[in-house]
């Protein structure tokens, strides 16, 4: 869809088809407004419903219209997207808003304070316009996310969701799961897997969209003093894996650090993939070290969270615990069943708790959980699994 079909997306009131996405995109640049408004506008189910130049201009269209999702630049004139976040918040309950900053690490500690104050995800922008033109990864990763986001927004607000294979709406209250015969069996429960009978070794966490705020508040509810080593791939790039280790360590009083390629593994410390590099865990269960790699994304993404379960699985065996946190995708249901083989023990956020049920989803439907918990639930049973019980 060219420029001219968005003619009057920045106009207040333009007419917009219940059963479609509707964003607002928010940059002081017009040429990336059109860029992405251009590519949202290529998905047949989504309707970029208007535009803005600031936070000012943003607030006020918030005011004015209805929107599903709102990707917000960081850094502009007047009012910036760290400003205008709570107050397109208070306009639009239950809006869901994706920041989109680039990669500096001024950025990403902006972009983490985003989250802790509402926004629900963010979108990492290449600083150079080309990039953008000719990303294809970045590009896929915003139709994703937008998609994602307005059906959380409309689940929020008990609004009609969208089926984007029929392009129609269907109930708020249906699971966005395909659609059955009326005459057909009920769906069966996912089956859960054994828990292991060994005291698990290591923890070893995987996250991606809401991933931020749930580490944080899953970090924090842990036995004090803690005796595994903690290994997390959170999907995120370049800078922001950085600034994540230190907000965990600063909110959590874990120690925290980007892993680095070949140091030992130790129990208590809290080892976050780097931004880029796939982790791994290498060694043996006596002696595990870290490995870190740039081999080719795995699930679209690197780092990705089934080669750190399926490596741990393979040095720890029955001693691995591994968690599946809030995320788009299916990322960690491969290395979740490695676990499984290996006899390890697999919890999943369950979806009330969670942002996104993609992730943890995945690895319930699978039959690979043991437990499918509230995320205010999952570190006492990791407490209680440590000393032996099963809860």
């Amino acid at each position: 869809m060219g420029v001219s079909a968005l003619g009057a997306a920045g106009e207040p009131g333009r007419a917009t088809p219940p059963n479609h996405v509707r964003v607002l995109v928010v940059d002081d640049s017009a040429v990336i407004r059109g860029i992405l408004s251009r590519w949202l506008e290529d998905d047949p189910m989504i309707r970029v419903v208007a535009t803005a130049h600031n936070g000012v201009e943003a607030v006020r269209r918030a005011q004015q219209q209805r929107f599903d999702v709102i990707v917000l630049d960081i850094e502009m004139p007047e009012m910036d997207g760290l400003t205008a976040l709570p107050l397109l918040l208070e306009a639009q309950p239950g809006v869901q808003i994706l920041m989109a900053s680039t990669l500096t690490l001024r950025n990403a500690d902006i972009s983490l304070k985003a989250l802790g104050l509402g926004a629900a995800d963010y979108i990492p922008k290449p600083q150079s316009t080309g990039i953008i033109t000719n990303g294809v990864d970045f590009r896929r990763e915003l139709l994703e996310k937008v998609r994602t986001m307005g059906q959380v927004a409309r689940r929020r607000r008990r609004e009609p969701l969208i089926d984007f294979e029929t392009r129609g709406p269907i109930p708020a209250s249906q699971p966005l799961q395909p659609r059955r015969s009326p005459a057909a069996a009920p769906e069966p429960k996912p089956a859960r897997a054994q828990p292991s009978r060994a005291r698990p070794s290591v923890l070893a966490i995987g996250a991606s969209t809401g991933g931020p705020q749930a580490l944080f508040s899953l970090l924090g509810s842990l036995p004090k003093p803690f005796r595994l080593p903690i290994l997390i791939t959170q999907h995120m790039p370049p800078n922001f894996t950085r600034i994540l280790a230190e907000h965990i360590q600063r909110q959590t009083g874990f120690t925290a650090a980007e892993a680095v390629d070949g140091e030992p593994i130790r129990p208590g410390r809290v080892y976050i993939a780097p931004g880029g590099l796939h982790m791994r865990v290498a060694g043996n269960a006596s002696q595990p070290v870290i490995a870190t790699d740039d081999s080719p994304p795995v699930n679209f993404c690197r780092p990705a969270v089934d080669p750190l379960f399926e490596s741990a699985a393979r040095v720890y065996a029955s001693a691995c615990l591994a968690v599946v946190l809030t995320g788009m995708g299916h990322d960690g249901r491969d290395g979740a069943a490695e676990v499984v083989a290996h006899g390890g023990t697999v919890i999943a956020q369950d979806e009330n708790s969670s942002v996104v049920w993609g992730m943890p989803g995945a690895v319930t439907q699978a039959g690979l959980a043991s437990y499918v918990l509230p995320l205010g639930r999952i570190g006492a049973t990791i407490g209680s699994l440590m000393e032996g019980r099963c809860p």
